[in-house]
């Protein structure tokens, strides 16, 4: 089994880049494919899904094996969307050390004369959407024809978005000789009809899927309005006696935003997104590792690869993008035995998003109220409390018994000790420190309708209709509305999150090999002419 990147055949350069992003142990798919990469010469299908770490897979590889200052493009990466292409570009440039190779991203939607300028000095790797590729082909500013690799990122979504003809025409203007790599989450046989089609003598690397669950993290969730999240937060970090934890947030301008705030409110935090320079990036981890700084806010790819054991918190400022998200994110804490605590931020929209995440990831997320002010104030007390009770069993203050004497002299010692606290803790005990959080509640009150494929020639009525769905699932009958029997089906209007636990009840029950309950659906509204 391998533990470390040092076992995976790579050099001190890549080594040394790799310590300073904090990447320390290989995902599945990267001790799988990088040793074959490295080791022979055979095309390699490699099935892993999305956030698994595949960019650093092949990324490394190239790294290692192509050559400096070349005239020629040398390897060719096509991704689905430009936000992949910049992503990948990002992080095989923050991964190549001290090799000198020039790596340009190419989408549409950017200025072409900026490409092209990019393009005439010389690029070892071009990572770009099919689109802006075949655009440069055809224009010939773009030579593939020299090319050691060719890379198919998320190759199920470019055939998803209709690219699988562009995919095949940019490579008809690539070598013969080159190396061809293709990674996607699921192989379809259109897939395999391109590698076939492409490809020499190739390897399939499968790495199974993870299962979608966080077993030793307590996960909650909060409600509330997007402008009182920073209130929210600053309440639960004040709420812990030590917190230490990973804020993460969407974009790089909430990270920006979000660390400022909380530095300016005094308290130990940090940004970290695809913007900030290596040794920004080696700096801020040291400091957060070394819990000089106890608050690390970031973006979900910039977080890749920080290996923490003993974080107290995963704050989800902004609700992850998907299920996979969600699980990296909150694994990051209840590592080594320890528990963890994983907070989730909801805004009013949202709550359909975190019903998905719940039922995929097969979890349970549990509502919490937010810390009332009074709540959080006495948290403080209590821990200044125990701090001074800890100096006092020290006896490490005879240094000051002659100025408390003096102050005794003059004053009660009642008098004294609440001045003390109010010179030294005033500030933090303030409870003006805190602004009102607004009462809010998700939308728990949107309805669904249901159809289900039993009707009148079932013997179906609204009473044995509500007796099938009672004996298959616990909820409340009650809620059932609207029950409509028809010749062969019939109709049931729920709440939303009702809805979602019978759709997952009778997700396997059949009714003539088609499924026996499912979502309605809606009818489209005739247009006017």
């Amino acid at each position: 089994m391998v533990a470390k990147f040092k076992d995976l055949g790579l050099s001190e350069n890549t080594l040394s880049a790799l310590k300073k992003k904090g990447f320390e142990e290989p995902t599945q798919i990267q001790a799988k494919v990088i040793p074959l990469l490295l080791g022979n010469e055979l095309d390699i299908i490699g099935q892993a899904q999305t956030g698994t770490g595949k960019t650093a897979a092949f990324g490394l590889p190239l790294i290692e094996r192509l050559k400096e200052r070349s005239k020629t493009v040398q390897a060719i990466i096509l991704v689905p969307t430009r936000e992949l292409a910049l992503q990948v570009a990002e992080e095989i440039n923050s991964l190549k050390g001290k090799k000198q190779l020039e790596i340009v991203a190419i989408y549409g939607g950017q200025s072409m004369d900026q490409q092209l300028r990019r393009l005439r000095k010389g690029i070892d790797i071009v990572v770009g959407t099919p689109g802006r590729v075949k655009d440069h082909l055809r224009r010939k500013t773009l030579n593939l024809k020299d090319i050691s690799y060719a890379i198919l990122d998320e190759a199920d979504e470019m055939l998803n978005m209709g690219f699988i003809e562009d995919m095949e025409d940019i490579l008809s203007y690539t070598a013969k000789t080159k190396r061809v790599l293709l990674f996607s989450a699921i192989i379809p046989d259109r897939i395999i009809k391109l590698a076939k089609k492409y490809m020499r003598e190739y390897q399939v690397v499968r790495v199974k899927k993870e299962q979608l669950t966080v077993s030793t993290t307590d996960q909650i969730y909060f409600e509330v309005n997007h402008s009182d999240k920073l209130e929210a937060l600053c309440r639960i970090i004040d709420s812990e006696s030590s917190f230490y934890g990973l804020v993460f947030c969407r974009t790089k301008v909430d990270v920006d935003t979000v660390s400022k705030k909380l530095s300016d409110r005094g308290y130990d935090a940090e940004g970290l997104h695809g913007d900030i320079s290596q040794n920004q990036r080696e700096r801020i981890l040291d400091k957060f590792k070394g819990q000089r700084t106890n608050v690390l806010v970031a973006t979900d790819v910039a977080a890749r690869g920080i290996d923490i054991s003993d974080l107290t918190h995963v704050i989800n400022y902004s609700l992850p993008q998907n299920p996979e998200s969600y699980v990296h994110r909150v694994g990051r804490t209840g590592r080594a035995g320890k528990e963890g605590t994983a907070v989730t931020f909801v805004t009013p929209d949202e709550y359909r998003k975190l019903v998905f995440i719940k039922r995929i990831t097969k979890t349970d997320i549990r509502k919490e109220k937010i810390p009332e002010v009074a709540d959080v104030i006495q948290s403080k007390i209590a821990r200044i409390r125990n701090d001074i009770t800890e100096i006092i069993k020290s006896s490490e203050f005879d240094d000051y018994i002659e100025f408390a004497d003096s102050l005794l002299v003059e004053h009660e010692p009642r008098q004294v000790l609440s001045a003390f606290v109010k010179y030294a803790f005033g500030d933090e005990l303030d409870v003006r420190n805190y602004g009102r959080i607004r009462d809010v509640s998700v939308d728990k009150k949107g309805t669904t309708r249901l159809f289900i494929a039993k009707g009148k020639v079932d013997k179906m009525n609204p009473r044995s209709l509500i007796d099938l769905i009672k004996k298959t699932v616990k909820i409340d009958t009650h809620k059932i509305r609207d029950v409509r029997i028809f010749d062969k089906f019939s109709f049931i209007t729920v709440p939303f999150e009702e809805a979602e636990t019978i759709l997952r009840a009778f997700k396997k029950k059949k009714s003539d090999r088609k499924p026996l309950v499912v979502r309605a659906k809606k009818k489209k509204k005739k247009h006017r002419k």
